[in-house]
């Protein structure tokens, strides 16, 4: 089993999303009880500290402790001793552990995980004794007053009766280092600047590794100096993602120039092996044979940068590397199916610092461009959104060189919002779109100089200084419209710091084994208070491998069903209802007349209900996709697609599924923690 597959330290969540296979999977011989008022929702419990189960209801004695908040399936009820009792198991295959006391336990009703967000470009997050003392800083008419000069004096060893915990100066990497937040409760509040943010009171516990010190308890903050990092040389890696047709040329020959003098400074300065480059070529698809033959491929690796070690090695892998001999079929390329060979195909793992850069003068094939009434969707079937949520679970920065060139002012606007939703890096809360207005050969070439060398120079700065300096927060600020040359390359280099910084953090944070900090009770934001716009906190949804394929399953036939309702549109709800009455947790709900939308067939209700978003999938009815026509269908239709392809990507991110059972003895059910955003 990979290690992954078990988690040594982590915070556990109080709120969980339970689903059982749908009608039809093959049942275990004993399963769960069942959420009182559900039809396939079980019952789980997490244990509270100083819990314990026994083979018998009642059995006071000889009864072993598990680990706080473990998590367990309710099989059975019964009272004995005055009080419930819980018969419980690790999985919903009828492993039973044995009985524990109601009491020592409590329900885990949905499935919703918090996970922190890099603290580069924001400010520590603060864990507040209680929410009158958090609320007492957000009414306050400049909190960063009082909250920078608290972080200060905790994170130096001070204490203050406000706080029971103080986030790492690291980052915790999820992936790396697998951990719950769990939420007691949420409220919604406007601060006196009219940012909204959500108040959340949190629970959690984090079990200490054998051999190491245990972290400071309940009403402790976190202080004293990180470890230090283990031996491993910090190492960036950047992958750039070249368009290749016919008017992109001279900027394929400045980005060969660009990064051979950049490999042939790191190969005299000895640190060659600290930066590596790689280059990735796209093109586009057409509907003719021969002309294809002519574009030879859509997406090509050229360098892979485990592979190439120094400039001449660089220049004899990208020799090949020339603009197309003919033109494509449409002014968009194939954009996103470069990116996400670069993604898919580098190895990461032995990188600290993950870069792709984009470079194109046109817009990306997403389904928008039409030809004989049909939509040309990239080969990679994924678009923008998708794309970003996919670099951030890798740890992957995008940033976009946009060639705005004359020949494209059309394509202009579309193609920047395509660029900027792909640049919005989440996980490093950074905007890295970098137009190069006019095309410019020169401009583009300092544009890249700029950002590669200060990508280098984070490298140095981090093999020189390992030690965590996180007193001046990157803030990249974007240049106005009339912004220069000089001005331009000023962006870039905030925005590479910025970014080089957050990974940074990351490298530290995985080199120092630094771990979420622990408390049990705690109020916290989910907004940074110097900058509302920053997230402290992302939402995640764990999903078993059981949920994730029915939920793909049931996903599948509704996009089926929405494909043949383009046809004949008024037959769109009728074939929902039929799919609800063969898959649905109450069949009978297909035939109810009150059954107006999705939501009240009782196809996805139970699999979504709870969760803090609008779902647009649940809202759906006769009415709205008659209303919405033929264009919006095949846009709603084509983004439920791109789902469904991300969801067979996270069943086979073998490296992202973790276990996360505590008590020695019991196996779990293995989850991914799917974005919030993922859902349908």
């Amino acid at each position: 089993m990979h290690p992954r597959f078990i988690a040594s330290a982590f915070i556990v969540s109080l709120l969980a999303l339970l689903l059982v296979p749908l009608a039809g999977s093959a049942a275990p011989t004993e399963t769960p009880l069942l959420q009182p008022g559900k039809k396939a929702l079980y019952e789980r419990v997490l244990t509270r500290p100083g819990a314990r189960v026994g083979t018998t209801p009642g059995e006071v004695g000889d009864r072993r402790l598990v680990a706080a908040f473990s998590q367990f399936y309710v099989y059975e009820r019964r009272q004995a001793g005055n009080q419930a009792w819980l018969r419980v198991g690790g999985d919903t295959k009828g492993s039973i552990l044995g009985w524990i006391a109601e009491p020592e336990t409590v329900p885990w009703k949905q499935q919703l995980i918090l996970v922190l967000t890099n603290p580069a470009v924001r400010d520590r997050l603060v864990f507040f004794d209680s929410r009158a003392s958090l609320e007492q800083v957000l009414r306050s008419p400049r909190p960063t007053e009082i909250t920078q000069p608290l972080i200060r004096s905790i994170a130096q060893g001070g204490r203050d009766s406000r706080v029971v915990a103080l986030e790492p100066e690291n980052y915790v990497d999820i992936r790396e280092r697998f951990y719950l937040l769990p939420v007691l409760d949420h409220v919604q509040t406007t601060l006196a600047s009219g940012d909204s943010v959500r108040l959340l009171r949190i629970a959690s516990v984090t079990e200490p590794d054998a051999g190491r010190p245990p972290p400071p308890g309940p009403g402790t903050p976190l202080t004293g100096p990180e470890p230090t990092p283990q031996e491993r040389p910090y190492r960036a890696a950047v992958v750039f993602v070249i368009d290749s047709t016919l008017s992109m040329g001279p900027y394929i020959e400045q980005t060969k120039q660009a990064v051979t003098q950049v490999l042939r400074r790191l190969r005299e300065a000895g640190v060659i092996d600290r930066v590596r480059f790689g280059l990735v070529a796209f093109r586009a698809e057409t509907d003719d044979a021969t002309q294809n033959r002519q574009l030879d491929y859509v997406a090509r690796t050229f360098v892979d940068p485990t592979q190439v070690s120094d400039d001449q090695a660089f220049l004899a892998s990208v020799q090949s590397l020339r603009e197309a001999r003919t033109a494509t079929s449409y002014f968009d390329e194939d954009a996103f199916a470069g990116v996400t060979a670069a993604l898919d195909k580098t190895p990461w793992q032995g990188f600290d610092a993950r870069f792709v850069v984009l470079i194109t003068d046109a817009g990306a094939l997403d389904g928008s461009v039409m030809d004989g009434g049909r939509r040309v969707e990239s080969k990679s079937g994924l678009d923008a959104a998708r794309l970003a949520s996919l670099a951030g679970e890798k740890q992957v920065a995008i940033t976009v060189f946009h060639l705005k060139t004359a020949a494209g002012t059309a394509d202009h606007r579309r193609a920047e919002d395509q660029y900027r939703e792909l640049a919005r890096n989440a996980r490093f809360q950074t905007e890295a779109y970098l137009p190069i207005n006019g095309g410019s050969a020169a401009d583009f070439r300092r544009a890249v100089d700029a950002l590669t060398t200060t990508i280098v120079a984070n490298v140095g700065e981090t093999t020189a200084n390992p030690a965590p300096t996180s007193q001046a927060k990157p803030r990249p600020a974007a240049p106005s419209p009339a912004a220069g040359a000089d001005e331009t390359e000023r962006h870039i280099r905030e925005i590479a710091n910025a970014l080089g910084h957050a990974m940074r953090l990351r490298y530290l944070g995985n080199r120092t084994e630094t771990r979420a900090p622990t408390v049990f009770d705690a109020w916290i934001s989910d907004r940074d208070f110097a900058d509302p716009s920053k997230q402290t906190v992302e939402v995640r949804v764990l999903l078993t491998k059981n949920q994730l394929s029915d939920l793909q399953m049931i996903l599948q036939r509704i996009v089926n069903a929405a494909d043949n309702g383009m046809l004949k549109p008024d037959q769109f709800f009728d074939t929902l209802r039929s799919i609800a009455a063969q898959f649905g947790r109450d069949p009978s709900l297909a035939t109810s007349t009150n059954a107006k939308k999705l939501a009240d067939l009782g196809l996805l209700d139970e699999y979504l209900e709870g969760l803090p978003y609008q779902s647009q999938v649940m809202a759906l009815s006769q009415d709205i996709w008659t209303r919405w026509g033929p264009e919006k269908q095949v846009e709603f239709t084509n983004d439920l697609k791109r789902k469904l392809r991300q969801y067979a990507r996270y069943n086979e991110d073998w490296e992202g599924w973790v276990n996360p059972a505590q008590t020695p003895g019991t196996t779990g059910d293995i989850v991914y923690p799917v974005p919030l955003d993922d859902m349908p």
